[in-house]
This record gives structure tokens, C-alpha cells and sequence, in this order.
């Protein structure tokens, strides 16, 4: 008989915990379900259940993230050549997907339940409107008129999405209540909605010189579900879950951004960063062309190892520093609001004088 590693045990009882809970989830609703119920179920002592998720509601998050990650996919997505159809088709993904699953009733209740909960949440939503509005960008890029700011999406992307989670939240309070098709039909007519949205700089932060060795560990990244090592050139910012709308600051600075969230309370946070992020993100495959995904990496690094690679070894949820990367190297840091923006603007005119140099 083969014996298993202790890392390998950890992660069969693991495995067994997940599938216990889903099914105690299943039958009882997360409410009337109990550890203990869910330990037996999986032949395991109470206290192993305990060192795998330090509570019921983080074991509620992982369920529901695993079901995220581990549904099918079509082998051949019909992805929508225009902005409408994508969308028609991101909502038909959304409505057929674990969203809309039974397990998913008692979330937005658990989500609301406490400030430790909702401002993460809010923070998560901001950066998938964020990942839609890009791709949106990308798929009918609009030029604005002269002088005016860059057109931005990322405001209809908001209200996409609240089409989308308010569909998926009556699903599970109301029942029967709506027709799903509706839904897709009024996303699509989203594509046409005018906002007037645009995005303003932020106040940027002092960046100091760097010269450190980059060594990234691999990680995955969620916008394309596939392990990554995001070893090249770009800016690398390191955001609290009560940061991440600043992700779009170091995006507009331009250029490759890999976005690592981190957290302080990871037993409980982190499988809430899969949740969202890769719900949407696994519609978004579906519906928009790949030309179109938005080019940003986003990293949930629940266990800070890709942090600590940028020189950050403590995190929590209000961490923002952004790094510059260059040839396998840090080449610049910068700390607090505005880091990804500044780090990235700083990198962009140091190519620029470079380049004129070489003139």
C-alpha cells in the first residue's frame, strides 16, 4: 500500500470535506447544516474540518468556488463577434451556470451578513466590472471625440453585472420569478447603453528606483483559468481585497499587469476571490473572443508567495505597492493609493526617454 505524504493526506481530506459539505449544503441549506454532520459524512474528526476552513461560511465559499471551477465548459463556445451578441452571450453563460445552482440561494445573504464580508465583496465587483468593461473596450473600441477623455465601459459593465447577480440572486429568494431569457435579451440591449463614462488619473505616489532579482512563483491566473509564471515585462500590483478597484489604475497606466489579491483573513477570503472573479470570468471566455479578453492577469495569492516575491512580506486587506519588472529584475516600487498607476506611468516615460536617447 502506498503512503501517502503529508501534504498529499491534506489534500484527500480536503477533497473529502468539499464533497461532504456540498452534499450536507445540498440537502439542508447552509443554515441548517452542521459541521458535525458534514465531518461524518466524510469519515473525518471535527477538528480536521476545523484545519482545513477555519468556519462554516468559509467552507460554504469553497463549495460554492469548486463548483465554479470545476463545471463544464462547451468545447466550442459560441463567442459573439460584436458587442451585443457578446453580451447576449455572457448572460446566456451566466444563466446556465453554477450561479443559478440550488447551492448558490444562501449566498448573497452569508455575503451581506457582515462589514468583513460585503466590502470585499464590493471590491471583488468592482474589478470583474472591470474585467468586463475592458473586454467590452477591446471588442468596439470607441474613439472619443477631440480633447475629450478615453471613452470607458466600465460603468455598463456595472450594470451588466447587476442585471446578472440580481438574476441569480431571485433565482434562489424567489423562484419562478422572471424568465431567464429575458435577462439575455436585456443584456444585449446593454451594449447600446450611453453613460458617458470616463476615467480620471488618479494622484500618483513618490516610485523609488529599484534593482532586485525577480524570482515569481507559478501561479494561476483567473481571467484565463491556467497556471501562469508572470515572469515578464510589466507592472505587478499587490492589492488588499479592500483595494482592488486600483487595479484599473495601473491598467490604464498601460502595458501587462498582474494583479495579486491578498488578504488577511485567506481561510475565508480567498476561495471568495475565486468565487467571483472566475464566475465571471468563465462566462466571459465563452462570450467574447479571445482577441478581445482583457489583457490583466488576476492572481489569487492566498498564500502571499507572489507578494513576498515583490518584496512585500507582510499583507492585508488594505495593501497597495506596485513593482515595475524589466529584464528579470525589479526596476521600480511604489507604495499606497495611486502605486499601479505611477509605477506604470513611470515605466512608460523611462522607455520613451530611453528610446529617444537611442536616437
Amino acid at each position: 500500500m502506498v503512503r501517502l505524504s503529508r501534504a498529499e493526506l491534506q489534500e484527500r481530506n480536503r477533497a473529502r470535506v468539499l464533497a461532504s459539505a456540498r452534499a450536507e449544503f445540498a440537502e439542508r441549506g447552509f443554515r441548517d447544516a452542521k459541521v458535525d454532520v458534514i465531518a461524518q459524512r466524510a469519515e473525518l474528526t471535527r477538528g480536521a474540518v476545523y484545519s482545513n476552513f477555519p468556519g462554516k461560511r468559509a467552507l460554504y465559499f469553497a463549495v460554492l468556488a469548486d463548483l465554479v471551477e470545476r463545471a463544464s465548459t462547451p468545447s466550442d463556445p459560441q463567442r459573439g463577434p460584436d458587442l451585443r451578441t457578446a453580451l447576449g452571450a455572457l448572460a446566456r453563460a451566466w444563466v446556465t451556470s453554477p450561479a443559478f445552482d440550488p447551492l448558490h440561494r444562501d449566498f448573497p445573504a452569508e455575503v451581506a451578513a457582515e462589514e468583513a464580508t460585503r466590502r470585499p465583496f464590493t471590491q471583488l465587483l468592482k474589478l470583474d466590472a472591470l474585467l468586463l468593461g475592458l473586454a467590452m473596450e477591446r471588442l468596439e473600441p470607441v474613439d472619443p471625440p477631440p480633447g475629450a477623455p478615453p471613452r470607458r465601459m466600465v460603468r455598463v459593465a456595472e450594470t451588466v453585472l447587476t442585471a446578472l447577480h440580481g438574476a441569480s440572486g431571485l433565482a434562489g429568494a424567489a423562484p419562478g420569478f422572471g424568465e431567464p431569457f429575458d435577462v439575455i435579451s436585456a443584456c444585449e440591449r446593454l451594449a447600446g447603453l450611453e453613460l458617458s463614462d470616463w476615467w480620471p488619473p488618479p494622484a500618483r505616489p513618490p516610485v523609488r528606483a529599484e534593482d532586485a532579482p525577480w524570482r515569481p512563483p507559478t501561479a494561476v491566473d483567473l481571467v484565463r483559468a491556467e497556471p501562469v509564471v508572470p515572469d515578464e515585462d510589466g507592472v505587478v500590483v499587490v492589492l488588499g481585497l479592500n483595494r482592488l478597484a486600483a487595479a484599473e489604475e495601473a491598467v490604464r497606466a498601460g502595458g501587462l499587469v498582474t494583479v495579486a489579491a491578498v488578504t488577511g483573513a485567506p481561510g475565508e477570503l480567498a476561495p471568495l476571490v475565486r468565487l467571483v472573479v472566475s464566475q465571471l470570468c468563465s462566462c466571459l471566455r465563452q462570450a467574447f473572443p479571445a482577441g478581445a479578453w482583457p489583457r490583466v492577469r488576476v492572481v489569487c495569492d492566498e498564500g502571499g508567495a507572489l507578494a513576498a516575491a515583490a518584496g512585500v512580506p507582510s499583507v492585508s486587506d488594505e495593501t497597495e505597492v506596485a513593482v515595475r519588472v524589466r529584464g528579470g529584475r525589479v526596476v521600480a516600487r511604489a507604495e499606497g493609493s495611486g502605486a499601479g498607476h505611477a509605477v506604470g506611468v513611470e515605466g512608460r516615460a523611462k522607455v520613451g526617454r530611453e528610446a529617444w536617447r537611442r536616437v
